[in-house]
């Protein structure tokens, strides 16, 4: 257990000391101050949410949620500072139960302690049950952090106790921001002459991840002899033979993220598995968010299979589900069983025509008014109006069908679904056909 607490009362939060020139670059720039913190403005900008909360002097319990490396434990130190709160922290790694209620007992004896659990997922059960009565009663303010998503890793009863925040991947600017903070604020970085000529691989090879960011501009730094002219001079191809990695051609946040999901639905659509795995293993060689991936499939597995194979959306649902749980690098596998299974099955467009073309009516002639029949009659005036009042009840007709207009009298007989070319809306076609004879056209 790590705590600022010493043995016999809870302090106020008192800054930790500035680390010494042998800790790694991450942890030499990591901000001691609010206003220093780089990212999720959403949250502590001026407008921000956890802002709004600093300048009312009082936080609630939250879970911070977030990719690693943005700045989820830096933020619940620097809250903690900013309200100069008695602070304490737990990893969820290495600590106990015995950790939590020994850290809830020393907090009784000061109200307002700030509590700060890293990767509280990894807490069972039992170690979450432990806070609750803490955290409702206001003994400790909970700060948790997490990769994971707390709707499945937190348990309800604490989860409802807390506020939940997302924090984001950096963006390119901002990862800029940091490493040219680092090059001209770092002691060590200000006595080495350094020419940051590209940064496409420091970027791309983060992955998001500031802490990954600067401890490889720090390897980078040091690994790379300098010209002739004495000057450190850091290059994609530098960086990627520094990192014994190969830069995929890939910015998820420029161009090519477009091109590449455009060419990976394509490829599905067109039922070509292997493009689409290919565009697959671009994307997650590139960073690419796999709940993005997983949603555009779910799109996918509407718009171009449909009725053709329901399964598909069932499966693709259960695919983004899985990876929203799992993460990577073991939702790689699930995506590609996916891409595979949408990219050989049997094709429809047709239920995206349909809603497409009830849209076009409405947007071109306005609502029209529901058939009296159709209507609800929750009161009596509308029940002496005759609402409802001619309705046929399907299931009392033989096999659970009674013929009737349910269209606008304007639009009756108006067809906006169209079976697609496939088998299994080859027998819904001639069930709508055995049902409605020839009044749609079926």
């Amino acid at each position: 257990m790590s705590s600022l607490f010493p043995d016999d009362e809870p302090t106020a939060f008192t800054p930790a000391a500035a680390p010494g020139p042998d800790a790694p670059l991450a942890e030499r720039q990591r901000p001691r101050r609010l206003a220093d913190y780089a990212g999720q403005q959403h949250l502590v900008g001026e407008t921000g949410v956890l802002r709004r909360y600093l300048n009312s002097g009082r936080l609630p319990s939250l879970i911070l949620w977030g990719p690693p490396g943005v700045g989820k434990t830096t933020l619940a130190h620097l809250l903690a500072s900013e309200l100069k709160q008695p602070f304490s922290a737990l990893s969820a790694i290495n600590a106990g139960v015995k950790d939590v209620r020994d850290v809830i007992e020393k907090a009784k004896r000061q109200r307002g302690t700030v509590l700060f659990i890293d990767e509280i997922h990894r807490f069972s059960k039992a170690q979450q049950d432990a806070l609750l009565g803490a955290v409702e009663h206001g003994t400790v303010t909970l700060i948790g952090a997490t990769t994971e998503n707390p709707s499945f890793e937190v348990i309800p009863a604490l989860l409802s106790r807390c506020q939940v925040y997302v924090l984001e991947a950096l963006s390119a600017d901002t990862l800029r921001g940091l490493v040219k903070k680092a090059l001209t604020e770092d002691a060590a970085m200000q006595q080495k002459k350094v020419s940051l000529k590209e940064d496409h691989a420091l970027l791309a090879l983060s992955g998001g991840d500031a802490r990954k960011l600067l401890n490889l501009l720090e390897i980078v730094v040091q690994s790379t002899p300098p010209d002739k002219k004495g000057t450190i001079l850091i290059t994609d191809a530098v960086v990627q033979q520094v990192a014994q990695r190969p830069l995929a051609r890939y910015d998820k946040g420029g161009e090519m993220h477009y091109d590449v999901i455009s060419a990976f639905i394509k490829s599905m659509r067109g039922s070509d598995p292997n493009a689409a795995l290919y565009y697959l293993a671009v994307m997650l060689e590139g960073g690419e968010d796999v709940k993005f991936i997983a949603r555009r499939m779910l799109i996918l597995a509407s718009e171009d299979i449909g009725n053709a194979n329901p399964n598909a959306l069932m499966l693709a649902t259960s695919c983004f589900q899985a990876c929203t749980v799992i993460g990577l690098p073991e939702s790689d596998l699930i995506l590609a069983q996916t891409v595979i299974y949408l990219a050989t099955s049997p094709k429809s467009n047709a239920s995206y025509m349909a809603i497409r073309a009830a849209q076009a009516e409405v947007k071109a002639h306005g609502v029209h008014p529901v058939p009296v029949p159709l209507r609800n009659a929750p009161t009596r005036l509308m029940k002496q109006l005759g609402y409802g009042k001619e309705y046929a009840y399907s299931h009392n007709g033989e096999g659970n069908f009674e013929e009737q207009e349910f269209l606008p009298d304007a639009l009756s007989g108006t067809r906006f679904y169209e079976p697609g070319h496939n088998a299994s809306e080859a027998k819904i076609q001639e069930r709508l056909r055995g049902w409605w004879g020839e009044k749609y056209g079926y």
